[in-house]
């Protein structure tokens, strides 16, 4: 009989298995022991080891589109500069806060401590300007304009400058000084917060920590278009900061370029002749106060008549934008800032609000016809006009006798205004009104005063119109403080304020005359003025005035043009229109600015105008000059710079000779006109997508050239210089 099992296994072979089994049981134990050892006890070690591998972002910023005039010179774009940035995260983790690694690095700029310093301190409510107010973990950038051989010095020296780059970086270029500065109207660039970046994750336009956003004139309305969309490349890294791989990669898409309606030629005529207007203004004495003029300030309007679109703007005092490329110093901005500066940051063209004087009257000539008045009708222009015991008097107390409304206007006759307004007052109901009519301050609405004229500039002020609900607000707002204050019998002031407190809400007599002639509580801006004049010239249309003409993409395959539109009506008939264009052509001709304007073609190219001179509280009088041809509108104003005939006038003229090409004897040369006719093509896109920027030419004086150090306006983009006629 067999000693064999009945399982068939001889004893060797179950010893086998059960050394088998040992051994499968001794490493199932011991797998399970380091499972147990590296996820309990070394758990957390581990997961701090594996977090070191993880995806890092480098992000590649979007090219931003340039900002081209009406022809498609460049008037902001980019261009490579050595940018050296810090790294405030690596400065923090040093003893001293990276403190001797910033004096070493501002020892090779050639800069001081204390100004770098600033440069890399975080905005917050106590710390002024300089400092960052973008992300911490943002390289900041120190200078934009580093030489090769500091940028060398930096990255060489690696040891000594932790934390610190040298990298050639696309930065923002606009027009050096002495080009045409347009500073307010393109705006200027500034590092994203982290609240606008919240504020736009969830938009199909958020920001990245790298990106400058714009923060006034077209680099803020048109920011969107402009910045592109940065590129990020994905990267796996260890916990040593070794690439293992790549994720993924966006590629970044270039910025659009924005096409304005601006002509960089005419702009830089504008931006000269309103400043030599108010070097001239300033050599003027005031007869009212025995001094010279200050003419502290000053700003001019050109727009095309037909679609609202503005080919100049300037706003004087005025300031150079590439201050802000790279972050602004303390000095720059403490400047831009100051009231001994005068605020060069104001935009005065839309922000800049003052009595408008007599260029009001086309307003006030308006009023009176929707109210029953004839525009030819008989009117008395006496040098003075009294209401109670205050008498008004007419410009330099001239009488003209007994005029019409049209002749009115070509002299500037304030009495027969005055006249008007008052009559129409007392059949309001005067000091008790019931259902008054208001036709002036109605019509004065419907002009567009007291609101915005939708400018795609951004930050445009109302202006206002001294109407009834106003004067209520107002007194409100203010009555606890005129009684306080106000005096019967006392100083001049102490009795404004005594009857302001008793009846200052009411609409007096005193007050609608006043109005009537651009003067009291009225306040406009000049594209509010310039808007007014272009539709009186197109014969009503009210535009909204636009900078922006187009956005075309960075590859030059879509275009979208930007095109004219129009909020409103004047509140007037063909017939009033005609009467009051005829008679501005009369100012020009015959009336209070026809000696500004001697020896103009105006059979060729006719000539509307309206000279304004306001009266200012504590101030000298401003000066108004509106104007339009059959193409274009131009007013400018000075503050302190006295009447509008006598300061603004004369540069007016000046910028239509330029634009139209006119020579000394009134014939126009067409070969030297900068722009006889609105320009509406839009600039040659090329094949590459890169846009056709003409080589500007040389405008030459009607008079000899003036010395070289004058000889300093030239158009954007690198042309030659741009002489001014005399």
């Amino acid at each position: 009989m067999s000693n064999i099992p009945e399982t068939g296994r001889t004893p060797r072979v179950q010893i086998r298995l059960i050394v088998i089994q040992v051994l499968v049981v001794s490493l199932l134990l011991t797998l399970g022991g380091r499972l147990w050892y590296l996820q309990i006890r070394q758990g957390d070690e581990y997961a701090a080891k594996a977090s070191g591998n993880h995806v890092q972002q480098v992000v590649k910023p979007a090219v931003r589109g340039a900002i081209l005039d009406a022809r498609g010179v460049p008037i902001a774009d980019n261009e490579t500069r050595l940018v050296v940035s810090a790294s405030r995260t690596e400065l923090m983790k040093m003893k001293d806060d990276g403190k001797a690694v910033l004096t070493r690095l501002a020892g090779v700029l050639g800069m001081t401590a204390k100004e770098v310093a600033e440069k890399v301190r975080l905005c917050d409510a106590e710390t002024p300007q300089p400092c960052w107010n973008g992300s911490p973990y943002q390289p900041i950038p120190i200078t934009d304009e580093a030489t090769a051989k500091q940028a060398l010095q930096i990255r060489e020296r690696t040891e000594e400058f932790p934390g610190i780059t040298a990298e050639p970086t696309a930065v923002r270029r606009y027009p050096a000084p002495g080009k045409s500065q347009t500073s307010q109207v393109l705006g200027y660039l500034s590092p994203v917060t982290d609240e606008e970046i919240k504020k736009a994750e969830n938009t199909d336009s958020p920001y990245l920590r790298s990106d400058q956003v714009g923060r006034s004139g077209l680099e803020r309305t048109y920011d969107k278009e402009l910045r592109g969309k940065a590129g990020v490349t994905r990267y796996e890294v260890d916990n040593l900061g070794r690439v293992i791989g790549e994720a993924e990669s966006d590629p970044a898409e270039a910025g659009a370029n924005v096409v304005t309606s601006i002509d960089s030629r005419v702009q830089a005529v504008t931006e000269y002749e309103l400043n030599e207007a108010m070097k001239a203004a300033r050599k003027e004495m005031d007869r009212n106060t025995n001094r010279l003029y200050e003419a502290d300030a000053g700003a001019a309007v050109v727009m095309e008549n037909k679609t609202g679109r503005v080919v100049a703007m300037a706003s004087l005092p005025d300031y150079d934008p590439n201050s802000w490329v790279g972050g602004i110093s303390g000095k720059d901005y403490a400047k831009f800032t100051s009231k001994k500066s005068n605020y060069p940051l104001l935009n005065r063209a839309i922000q800049g609000q003052a009595a408008p004087g007599s260029i009001f009257k086309v307003i006030s000539s308006t009023a009176a016809v929707n109210a029953g008045y004839d525009f030819n009708g008989n009117y008395p222009c006496p040098s003075s006009y009294s209401i109670g015991g205050q008498v008004f008097k007419n410009f330099e107390s001239q009488g003209y006798g007994s005029i019409n409304l049209g002749r009115a206007l070509e002299v500037s006759c304030d009495t027969v205004f005055y006249h008007l307004a008052h009559e129409q007052w007392k059949k309001d109901g005067g000091n008790s009104p019931k259902k008054p009519k208001d036709w002036f301050y109605k019509t004065a609405h419907q002009f567009g005063l007291g609101k915005e004229t939708g400018i795609d500039l951004p930050n445009e002020v109302t202006g206002r119109v001294p109407d009834r609900q106003w004067k209520k607000d107002y007194w409100e707002a203010n009555k606890d403080g005129w009684c306080k204050t106000g005096k019967k019998g006392g100083e001049y002031a102490e009795q404004i304020a005594y009857e302001n407190c008793l009846e200052g809400m009411r609409m007096r007599a005193g007050d609608s005359v006043n109005y009537s002639i651009g003067q009291g509580d009225t306040l406009v801006t000049p594209i509010q003025m310039a808007t007014i004049y272009a539709a009186i010239a197109n014969g009503g249309t009210l535009y909204d005035p636009t900078v922006g003409k187009a956005v075309i993409s960075a590859d030059g395959k879509k275009t979208t043009e930007i095109e004219p539109k129009a909020h409103g009506k004047l509140p007037m008939n063909q017939k009033t229109r005609k009467q009051i264009e005829q008679a501005l052509a009369g100012v020009a001709t015959t009336g209070s600015a026809a000696w500004r304007f001697g020896g103009w073609p105006q059979d060729k190219i006719p000539m509307h105008a309206k000279t304004g001179t306001a009266e200012v509280y504590g101030k000298q009088t401003t000066s108004w000059f509106a104007s339009y041809t059959p193409d274009y509108t131009i007013v400018m104003t000075i503050s302190q710079g006295g009447t509008g005939s006598g300061a603004s006038g004369p540069a007016v003229r000046k910028i239509y000779e330029a634009m139209y090409g006119l020579t000394e004897d009134g014939e126009q040369d067409v070969k030297k006109a900068l722009l006889p006719k609105p320009q509406s093509a839009l600039p040659k896109v090329e094949p590459d997508g890169s846009i056709h920027a003409p080589t500007v030419k040389p405008y030459l004086p009607l008079k000899p050239s003036p010395p070289a150090d004058t000889q300093d306006l030239a158009t954007a983009g690198g042309g030659p210089l741009l002489w001014r006629r005399d």
